[in-house]
């Protein structure tokens, strides 16, 4: 099954005692149609307050249905915020997390003077202009497979922080900057960690080589904070061929927060090639953003 949700509600996927998960209310629901207890695997767990584009999950039950049973039966019991996608039958030997070739996550930062408001549980927010540049320089020395033990939390519990990143990119799109990451696997705050050290280049605390620097003496302490959950989305999850599960398309910016560009009469930075200009005077603009 793949299934999408806003994490603003709710406190993880992973099932907890006294907590509003997702986790919950998607067995709860499947329960109901399955006429049976469900027990579901999911290809990854988020954190409280990140959200899924694309999440995987697999579960083994005696019962049958149709297909579309599966899925409108499970949304008309869902919580709002939660929505089963797409569902088939799979191999027995078919696992959410272990099949699973990669993960991809996009954390989308609003750059601007003003706080968010309509979005406010759906973007990060950093107020001080950001050099798109040198973010992409110190994002590309993350590329490859390194030890990740500066970006990952005191609490991780993986047995090996070592993780191969494929993929970082980050875009700007108006106001809204995007970082996308693909890997192997992500070890417990590892995107939202190395989002706040690219802010601190970005904004020139550190030079872009600071990033390498980290990577090589390992030290969580040195390190920028843990950046709000709000901004993180589980954009997909890949697997091989075979298991013949529709792959994901990542959406424009504009799908997952309508208006990425700040209406008129709101207060902007002056920009100069691209990038705001650090120290200029906020000034009034028709049309707020960076260009």
């Amino acid at each position: 099954m793949v299934l999408e949700y806003d994490g603003s509600n709710f406190c993880g996927w992973q099932s907890q005692p006294g907590g509003n998960t997702v986790q919950d209310a998607v067995e709860a629901a499947l329960s109901e149609i399955a006429g049976e207890a469900i027990r579901v695997v999911t290809a990854g767990r988020t954190d409280a307050g990140v959200h899924a584009i694309y999440q995987v999950l697999h579960f083994d039950t005696r019962a049958e249905r149709p297909m579309n049973a599966w899925v409108r039966g499970a949304n008309a019991l869902l919580p709002s915020g939660i929505a089963l996608l797409w569902a088939s039958p799979t191999a027995d030997d078919f696992h959410a997390r272990y099949c699973a070739l990669e993960r991809c996550y996009l954390y989308l930062l609003l750059n601007h003077p003003v706080r968010p408001g309509l979005h406010q549980h759906r973007v990060g927010w950093y107020h001080h202009p950001l050099r798109l540049e040198s973010m992409q320089m110190g994002a590309q020395m993350l590329v490859g497979e390194h030890d990740f033990s500066a970006f990952r939390a005191a609490a991780c519990q993986a047995k090996s922080p070592v993780r191969t990143l494929t993929k970082l990119e980050v875009t700007r799109v108006g106001n809204m900057v995007a970082f996308e990451l693909r890997a192997n696997a992500f070890l417990h705050h590892m995107v939202r960690n190395i989002v706040g050290c690219l802010v601190y280049v970005g904004k020139g605390k550190f030079r872009p080589d600071w990033i390498g620097k980290l990577l090589e003496n390992g030290k969580r302490s040195e390190a920028a904070p843990t950046f709000s959950a709000s901004g993180l989305y589980l954009a997909g999850v890949a697997y091989d061929a075979r298991w013949k599960l529709p792959p994901f398309v990542e959406p424009p910016l504009t799908a997952i927060v309508p208006g990425t560009n700040r209406p008129a009469i709101l207060t902007s930075w002056a920009t100069s090639g691209g990038n705001p200009v650090a120290g200029a005077t906020p000034e009034v603009r028709d049309i707020c953003r960076f260009e």
